[in-house]
Protein backbone atom coordinates (compact mmCIF):
# COMPACT_ATOMS: atom_id res chain seq x y z
CA UNK A 1 0.00 0.00 0.00
CA UNK A 2 0.95 3.73 0.25
CA UNK A 3 2.68 3.23 3.48
CA UNK A 4 4.41 -0.20 2.43
CA UNK A 5 4.12 -4.11 2.32
CA UNK A 6 0.73 -4.50 4.82
CA UNK A 7 -1.02 -7.48 5.84
CA UNK A 8 -4.44 -7.29 4.75
CA UNK A 9 -7.51 -10.04 4.83
CA UNK A 10 -9.72 -10.20 1.81
CA UNK A 11 -12.93 -10.46 2.08
CA UNK A 12 -14.28 -10.73 -1.25
CA UNK A 13 -12.99 -11.59 -4.86
CA UNK A 14 -14.34 -9.40 -7.45
CA UNK A 15 -12.15 -8.14 -10.30
CA UNK A 16 -14.48 -5.32 -11.20
CA UNK A 17 -14.70 -3.98 -7.59
CA UNK A 18 -10.93 -4.33 -7.14
CA UNK A 19 -10.02 -2.69 -10.11
CA UNK A 20 -12.34 0.28 -9.26
CA UNK A 21 -10.71 0.42 -5.74
CA UNK A 22 -7.43 -0.02 -7.04
CA UNK A 23 -7.95 3.53 -9.09
CA UNK A 24 -9.63 5.42 -6.09
CA UNK A 25 -6.41 4.55 -4.17
CA UNK A 26 -2.99 7.36 -4.90
CA UNK A 27 -1.68 4.44 -5.64
CA UNK A 28 -1.94 1.09 -7.20
CA UNK A 29 -2.68 -1.43 -4.94
CA UNK A 30 -0.40 -4.61 -5.18
CA UNK A 31 -1.39 -7.79 -4.09
CA UNK A 32 1.40 -10.19 -3.18
CA UNK A 33 0.69 -13.08 -2.03
CA UNK A 34 -1.52 -15.50 0.29
CA UNK A 35 0.17 -15.49 3.86
CA UNK A 36 2.43 -18.76 4.36
CA UNK A 37 2.87 -19.84 7.63
CA UNK A 38 5.97 -17.92 7.99
CA UNK A 39 4.60 -14.77 7.31
CA UNK A 40 1.90 -15.82 9.78
CA UNK A 41 4.53 -16.36 12.25
CA UNK A 42 6.41 -13.45 11.48
CA UNK A 43 3.32 -11.71 11.99
CA UNK A 44 2.54 -12.72 15.14
CA UNK A 45 5.77 -11.39 16.15
CA UNK A 46 5.04 -7.93 14.97
CA UNK A 47 1.93 -7.88 17.18
CA UNK A 48 4.14 -8.37 19.80
CA UNK A 49 6.61 -5.89 19.21
CA UNK A 50 4.00 -3.14 18.14
CA UNK A 51 2.11 -3.73 21.79
CA UNK A 52 6.01 -3.46 22.88
CA UNK A 53 6.78 -0.41 21.13
CA UNK A 54 3.63 1.15 21.89
CA UNK A 55 4.60 1.20 26.08
CA UNK A 56 7.79 2.19 25.01
CA UNK A 57 6.83 5.54 23.34
CA UNK A 58 4.29 6.19 26.38
CA UNK A 59 7.38 5.86 28.14
CA UNK A 60 9.42 8.27 26.39
CA UNK A 61 6.68 10.74 25.91
CA UNK A 62 5.97 11.23 30.01
CA UNK A 63 9.85 11.32 29.95
CA UNK A 64 9.22 14.53 27.89
CA UNK A 65 6.62 15.47 29.73
CA UNK A 66 4.22 15.74 26.65
CA UNK A 67 0.59 15.34 26.88
CA UNK A 68 -0.09 13.23 24.33
CA UNK A 69 -2.13 10.06 24.00
CA UNK A 70 -1.25 7.23 22.20
CA UNK A 71 -3.25 5.27 20.47
CA UNK A 72 -1.77 2.42 18.77
CA UNK A 73 1.62 1.38 17.22
CA UNK A 74 2.29 -0.31 14.06
CA UNK A 75 4.77 -1.57 11.47
CA UNK A 76 4.61 -2.64 7.93
CA UNK A 77 5.54 -6.05 7.37
CA UNK A 78 9.22 -5.77 6.36
CA UNK A 79 9.13 -3.54 9.61
CA UNK A 80 11.34 -0.98 7.82
CA UNK A 81 8.76 1.61 8.74
CA UNK A 82 7.09 2.14 12.56
CA UNK A 83 3.94 4.33 12.81
CA UNK A 84 2.64 5.28 15.91
CA UNK A 85 -1.08 7.38 15.97
CA UNK A 86 -1.61 9.74 19.07
CA UNK A 87 -4.60 12.17 20.07
CA UNK A 88 -4.43 15.27 21.68
CA UNK A 89 -5.81 18.88 22.22
CA UNK A 90 -3.67 21.07 20.69
CA UNK A 91 -0.76 20.64 18.53
CA UNK A 92 2.38 18.48 19.77
CA UNK A 93 6.03 19.53 19.22
CA UNK A 94 7.27 15.78 18.89
CA UNK A 95 10.61 16.14 17.25
CA UNK A 96 12.40 15.20 20.22
CA UNK A 97 10.17 12.20 20.95
CA UNK A 98 11.18 11.06 17.24
CA UNK A 99 14.94 11.24 17.66
CA UNK A 100 14.53 9.06 21.11
CA UNK A 101 11.90 6.55 19.21
CA UNK A 102 14.51 6.19 16.10
CA UNK A 103 17.28 5.47 18.50
CA UNK A 104 15.68 3.11 20.17
CA UNK A 105 14.08 0.69 16.94
CA UNK A 106 16.54 1.93 15.06
CA UNK A 107 13.87 2.21 11.81
CA UNK A 108 11.89 4.96 10.08
CA UNK A 109 9.63 6.32 12.48
CA UNK A 110 6.59 8.47 11.71
CA UNK A 111 4.39 9.77 14.44
CA UNK A 112 0.72 11.15 13.17
CA UNK A 113 -2.06 13.18 14.85
CA UNK A 114 -5.64 11.76 14.44
CA UNK A 115 -8.89 12.77 15.68
CA UNK A 116 -11.03 11.48 18.08
CA UNK A 117 -13.03 9.25 15.16
CA UNK A 118 -9.73 8.31 13.62
CA UNK A 119 -8.62 6.62 17.30
CA UNK A 120 -12.25 4.73 17.76
CA UNK A 121 -11.84 3.36 13.91
CA UNK A 122 -8.01 2.05 15.28
CA UNK A 123 -8.92 0.75 18.66
CA UNK A 124 -12.48 -0.74 17.32
CA UNK A 125 -15.46 -1.13 19.39
CA UNK A 126 -19.54 -1.91 19.25
CA UNK A 127 -21.68 0.68 18.92
CA UNK A 128 -25.49 1.09 21.39
CA UNK A 129 -26.88 -0.93 18.08
CA UNK A 130 -24.96 -3.94 19.42
CA UNK A 131 -23.06 -4.01 16.27
CA UNK A 132 -19.19 -3.33 15.38
CA UNK A 133 -18.62 -0.03 14.57
CA UNK A 134 -19.47 1.08 10.85
CA UNK A 135 -15.77 2.85 10.98
CA UNK A 136 -13.87 -0.44 12.21
CA UNK A 137 -15.92 -2.39 9.22
CA UNK A 138 -17.07 -0.87 5.91
CA UNK A 139 -16.65 2.89 6.55
CA UNK A 140 -13.53 4.00 4.45
CA UNK A 141 -14.30 7.93 4.46
CA UNK A 142 -15.97 10.14 7.31
CA UNK A 143 -18.59 12.15 6.08
CA UNK A 144 -20.07 15.52 8.01
CA UNK A 145 -22.64 14.82 10.60
CA UNK A 146 -24.46 17.95 11.82
CA UNK A 147 -27.37 18.19 14.39
CA UNK A 148 -29.51 19.03 11.87
CA UNK A 149 -30.02 15.42 10.52
CA UNK A 150 -30.78 14.55 14.11
CA UNK A 151 -33.69 16.92 14.39
CA UNK A 152 -35.33 16.12 10.64
CA UNK A 153 -34.94 12.41 11.94
CA UNK A 154 -37.47 13.38 14.63
CA UNK A 155 -34.71 12.11 16.97
CA UNK A 156 -34.45 12.89 21.04
CA UNK A 157 -31.51 15.16 21.04
CA UNK A 158 -29.37 13.43 24.03
CA UNK A 159 -25.62 13.38 23.42
CA UNK A 160 -25.69 9.96 25.49
CA UNK A 161 -28.01 8.44 22.51
CA UNK A 162 -26.53 10.76 19.61
CA UNK A 163 -22.54 9.95 20.41
CA UNK A 164 -20.50 7.24 19.25
CA UNK A 165 -17.67 5.78 20.89
CA UNK A 166 -15.53 8.43 19.56
CA UNK A 167 -17.84 10.86 21.35
CA UNK A 168 -19.02 12.70 18.41
CA UNK A 169 -22.30 12.51 16.10
CA UNK A 170 -22.66 8.82 15.34
CA UNK A 171 -21.52 8.37 11.15
CA UNK A 172 -25.16 6.00 10.77
CA UNK A 173 -26.85 9.70 10.79
CA UNK A 174 -25.79 10.22 7.83
CA UNK A 175 -27.23 7.13 5.99
CA UNK A 176 -30.77 8.13 6.22
CA UNK A 177 -29.93 11.56 6.20
CA UNK A 178 -30.81 12.30 2.88
CA UNK A 179 -34.14 10.41 2.52
CA UNK A 180 -35.59 12.21 5.50
CA UNK A 181 -34.45 15.64 3.90
CA UNK A 182 -36.31 14.17 0.62
CA UNK A 183 -39.31 12.98 2.77
CA UNK A 184 -39.44 15.84 4.84
CA UNK A 185 -39.81 18.73 1.61
CA UNK A 186 -43.16 16.83 1.09
CA UNK A 187 -44.11 17.74 4.70
CA UNK A 188 -44.81 20.41 6.99
CA UNK A 189 -42.47 21.69 9.63
CA UNK A 190 -44.00 21.11 13.62
CA UNK A 191 -46.00 24.05 14.37
CA UNK A 192 -47.17 25.00 10.49
CA UNK A 193 -50.07 25.92 9.81
CA UNK A 194 -52.42 23.61 7.26
CA UNK A 195 -55.53 23.52 5.59
CA UNK A 196 -57.43 19.73 5.57
CA UNK A 197 -59.75 18.75 2.47
CA UNK A 198 -62.22 20.07 3.92
CA UNK A 199 -61.43 23.78 3.96
CA UNK A 200 -60.32 23.84 8.33
CA UNK A 201 -57.47 25.36 9.27
CA UNK A 202 -54.93 23.93 11.95
CA UNK A 203 -51.64 23.47 12.89
CA UNK A 204 -49.04 20.37 12.63
CA UNK A 205 -49.03 19.49 15.83
CA UNK A 206 -46.38 16.08 15.49
CA UNK A 207 -45.03 14.95 11.77
CA UNK A 208 -44.67 10.54 11.34
CA UNK A 209 -41.79 11.49 8.47
CA UNK A 210 -42.04 7.80 7.42
CA UNK A 211 -45.71 7.53 7.11
CA UNK A 212 -46.04 10.65 5.94
CA UNK A 213 -48.91 11.40 8.49
CA UNK A 214 -49.51 14.76 10.17
CA UNK A 215 -51.54 14.69 13.68
CA UNK A 216 -53.88 18.38 13.17
CA UNK A 217 -54.51 20.34 16.33
CA UNK A 218 -57.81 22.53 15.75
CA UNK A 219 -59.16 24.88 17.62
CA UNK A 220 -62.48 26.69 17.89
CA UNK A 221 -63.73 29.88 19.23
CA UNK A 222 -64.84 28.54 22.56
CA UNK A 223 -61.16 27.31 23.07
CA UNK A 224 -62.21 23.61 22.47
CA UNK A 225 -59.19 21.62 21.03
CA UNK A 226 -59.37 18.42 18.72
CA UNK A 227 -56.88 16.03 17.52
CA UNK A 228 -57.30 14.51 14.38
CA UNK A 229 -54.42 12.84 11.76
CA UNK A 230 -54.18 13.19 8.21
CA UNK A 231 -51.98 12.23 5.24
CA UNK A 232 -49.93 14.68 4.37
CA UNK A 233 -50.68 14.71 0.94
CA UNK A 234 -54.49 15.38 1.41
CA UNK A 235 -53.16 18.70 3.42
CA UNK A 236 -52.13 22.02 1.86
CA UNK A 237 -49.28 23.82 3.38
CA UNK A 238 -46.00 25.49 2.84
CA UNK A 239 -43.44 22.85 2.10
CA UNK A 240 -40.05 22.82 4.07
CA UNK A 241 -36.68 23.79 2.36
CA UNK A 242 -33.86 21.70 1.80
CA UNK A 243 -30.77 21.77 4.01
CA UNK A 244 -27.79 21.26 1.60
CA UNK A 245 -26.04 24.49 3.11
CA UNK A 246 -26.02 23.17 5.92
CA UNK A 247 -23.86 20.04 5.07
CA UNK A 248 -21.37 22.32 3.00
CA UNK A 249 -20.89 24.18 6.33
CA UNK A 250 -20.48 20.91 8.56
CA UNK A 251 -17.53 19.59 5.68
CA UNK A 252 -16.00 22.86 5.81
CA UNK A 253 -15.81 23.03 9.46
CA UNK A 254 -14.70 19.53 9.29
CA UNK A 255 -11.82 20.32 7.08
CA UNK A 256 -11.00 23.55 9.24
CA UNK A 257 -10.46 21.21 12.33
CA UNK A 258 -8.27 18.38 10.26
CA UNK A 259 -5.81 21.48 9.53
CA UNK A 260 -4.57 21.16 13.56
CA UNK A 261 -3.60 17.69 13.55
CA UNK A 262 0.04 17.18 12.04
CA UNK A 263 2.79 14.38 11.32
CA UNK A 264 6.57 13.73 11.46
CA UNK A 265 8.50 10.94 10.08
CA UNK A 266 12.21 10.17 9.80
CA UNK A 267 14.78 8.10 9.17
CA UNK A 268 17.27 6.94 11.71
CA UNK A 269 20.41 8.79 11.03
CA UNK A 270 22.44 11.31 11.91
CA UNK A 271 22.17 13.56 9.13
CA UNK A 272 18.03 13.74 9.37
CA UNK A 273 18.11 14.49 13.03
CA UNK A 274 20.81 17.04 12.50
CA UNK A 275 18.52 18.65 10.58
CA UNK A 276 15.24 17.78 12.91
CA UNK A 277 17.39 20.93 15.29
Amino acid sequence: TEKGVEVHKLILVNDEILKQWQKSKPEPLQLIRVMTENDKKQYEEQLQLEYRALGQCRYLAEKRNLTMNLTKAKYTFDRKKLMFYFTADNRIDFRELVKDLAAVFKTRIELRQIGSRDQAKLVGGVGICGRELCCCTFLEHFAPVTLRMARDQNLSLNPSKLNGACGRLMCCLKNEADTYEDLNTRLPKDGGKVITPDGREGIAESVNVLRERVRVLFTDDQGNREMEEFAAADLQFTPRRKTKSAEKTAEQDEQSKKKKFNSYDTEPDEKQLEELD
